[in-house]
Order: structure tokens, then C-alpha cells, then sequence
């Protein structure tokens, strides 16, 4: 089937709204491809990871008048070395990104998409770099086949490894699906805590009226890590406020204190949307480290998600050790390069 395909500069009002609309029923659905976590990723440029001289490239597929698909993508003039195309939320904030389509329409959508892309009134560029899509998402078969039936060439290579938990629903459940020294190590690491005398409490931020404080808090415990520190610039740090913000205003956010005798000792973001806990960036306080408060909050964020249902922890790109000995199996994200004759 033909579609009438447009590009856009901006994100109007009317594009959002239908596009909010589409996310859902879209072939991939997750947190990094709402409109309005893309709008300020884009005000933000990742949060200075890229330069104004960046282009946005907002491109819709309509069939008889209804939005069916949409490639989120920007121009930047300088990429390892040369221009390119590339996913709005493009590579380090943006954990899983892909293209928003129905699924009864992405074969013809990645057909005819390269093509227009092409004939685009943008300057020069060499490739599409498609970044963050999962290894089974349909996009990646889809775009290779119409990019060599064009006489182009695809490179697909693996990008990172993104471990998740599936959880039974059941706190107990869960623990006994670990190694029995695993298991222990959990127990233990939470008994000592609670036993050690110290009032200790954790909580989640629900209530609007201290989120600006809350949010401070976070970015603190994000500090005591120097290479936190360094990453957060004041263009990432306004980015990092603003997504809080976006969150809590969609009525996902799940940002999740514990504190010793008063004081904050870590902290985790997440996202709490389509039944998983998507977990984002942390902060410990390393005061607190003889009492291990990352871990322990961890701990109460798994059982808070086994007893309100949740079908998974995610714990999104990164594959630091403490996450698989919580039992976390990976997924996978690939990088998909097009390059097309007579670009």
C-alpha cells in the first residue's frame, strides 16, 4: 500500500498528540520514544551530547489520512567522521530506541521510508546510524532487505547488553529462584541494615509538592561518583530534571529513596509503565557504604515489584556485576549502519 509520507522541523502540538496515540499500539512501546521525553531530549541535545548545528528530521507515514508510522531521526554534520542520519535520543540517555509504527504497516513503512529519506532536502549525508534497537526488533530485518534491494549495504553489530528479571509476583518466589549464596547475601545484607539500630526507612517520591527537592537529593547522590560527576554537565543535569519532571507529570515515575537515621543513602530512578520497573541511574551516598545501601534498596525495589505485580525489573543498558547476581538474564541491543548508493 502507498503512504503519504512528511518530514518535520518541529514537534507541533498536533504530532505529539497523535503520536501519543500511536506509541501504544506501535511495534516497539517503551519509555524513550514518548514525544515528550524526545522534545526535551532534543531542546536538551541529549544533554549536550550533541551540537546545534544538529538538524531534526521528524518523518510521519499517513495511509488514507491516519498516522500509521513515524522514523524519529536527526541530521548531525559530524559523527566519528562524517554525516549521518541517526535516532532522535541517539546513543548515551536514550536506552532503547526504534521507529513508531503500526505493525501491520512496517514492512511498506521501511519500503518506501528509504527512498523518501533520500530525496529529503538535507544536506549531504553518508549513512543511516540506527543505534539501541532490541535484537529482535522486526525494524532490523525489515530496513536490511529494503536497503539491498536499493543496492545499499547494512552493517549490523552487537551495541550492549541490557539485563532484566522476569519476577513471579511472589517475594519468596523470586529469592528462590537464586543461587542459594546469592539468596543468603540478600537476606543478610538486608537483616544487617535493619538491625544495625539506625532508624531506616525507604520511600518513593508520589507527592508533587517536594519534587523539586527530591530531585536535588538525586542529583547529589549522583555526585559522590566522580564519573557521575563529570557527566553531569549543565546541559545533562538540566536534561536528567527535565525527564524527572516529564515522568512524574505522565505518572510514571518511580524515584525511590532509602535513608539512615535522616539521611539519604541511595537512590534509584525508574520508570514505572506497561507492568516493568524500567531502572535508570542511582546514587549511593558512600558514607553508608559498610551497610551496602544500593544494594539493600535493590533488594526493597524487588520485593515492591514482586507484591504490586510488575512483570520484570529492567535494568536497561550496562552490564555491571551486581545486576546478574540478582539474577538478571540478558537482552541485547544492536547498531544498524545503511548506507545507500548515490547518498
Amino acid at each position: 500500500m502507498n503512504l503519504e509520507f512528511d518530514c518535520h522541523s518541529s514537534f507541533s502540538p498536533q504530532l505529539i498528540r497523535e503520536w501519543s496515540e500511536l506509541l501504544p499500539k506501535s511495534t516497539c512501546h517503551v519509555p524513550f520514544l514518548d514525544p515528550d521525553y524526545l522534545a526535551i531530549w532534543w531542546e536538551t541535545r541529549g544533554g549536550g551530547e550533541w551540537q546545534e548545528e544538529c538538524q531534526l528530521v521528524l518523518i510521519t507515514a499517513r495511509y488514507q489520512g491516519q498516522l500509521v508510522g513515524i522514523a524519529p531521526l536527526f541530521y548531525t554534520p559530524d559523527f566519528r567522521g562524517c554525516p549521518r542520519l541517526m535516532l532522535l535520543g541517539s546513543v548515551e540517555v536514550s536506552d532503547y530506541l526504534d521507529f513508531v509504527v503500526l505493525p501491520e504497516y512496517l514492512a511498506d513503512f521501511c519500503e518506501q521510508l528509504l527512498p523518501f529519506v533520500r530525496q529529503l532536502s538535507l544536506p549531504q549525508w553518508e549513512m543511516l546510524d540506527l543505534y539501541n534497537l532490541f535484537e529482535t526488533s522486526p525494524t532490523l530485518q525489515a530496513l536490511t532487505q529494503t536497503a539491498q534491494r536499493m543496492g545499499g549495504s547494512t552493517q549490523t553489530e552487537r551495541a550492549y547488553r541490557c539485563p532484566q528479571i522476569l519476577l513471579p509476583g511472589d517475594w519468596e518466589q523470586y529469592l528462590a529462584t537464586l543461587d542459594k549464596k546469592q539468596r543468603h547475601e540478600v537476606r543478610r545484607k538486608i537483616r544487617r541494615l535493619e538491625a544495625s539500630g539506625f532508624n531506616t526507612r525507604w520511600y518513593r517520591v508520589e507527592d508533587g509538592k517536594h519534587l523539586e527537592e527530591e530531585i536535588n537529593a538525586f542529583i547529589q547522590l549522583m555526585e559522590f561518583d566522580e564519573a557521575k560527576k563529570r557527566f553531569l554537565t549543565p546541559p545533562m543535569r538540566q536534561f536528567m530534571k527535565q525527564v524527572i519532571r516529564w515522568a512524574h507529570q505522565k505518572g510514571i515515575l518511580h524515584l525511590a529513596f532509602l535513608e539512615i537515621d535522616g539521611i539519604k543513602a541511595a537512590a534509584y530512578l525508574a520508570f514505572d509503565m506497561l507492568n516493568r520497573l524500567w531502572i535508570y541511574n542511582s546514587g549511593i551516598n558512600p558514607g553508608f557504604w559498610d551497610f551496602s545501601p544500593g544494594w539493600v534498596l535493590v533488594a526493597y525495589q524487588l520485593q515492591w515489584a514482586n507484591e504490586h505485580h510488575r512483570e520484570a525489573f529492567d535494568f536497561m543498558r550496562g552490564d555491571e556485576e551486581y545486576k546478574y547476581r540478582f539474577g538478571a538474564v540478558d537482552r541485547f541491543l544492536d547498531r544498524l549502519i545503511i548506507t545507500l548508493p548515490n547518498n
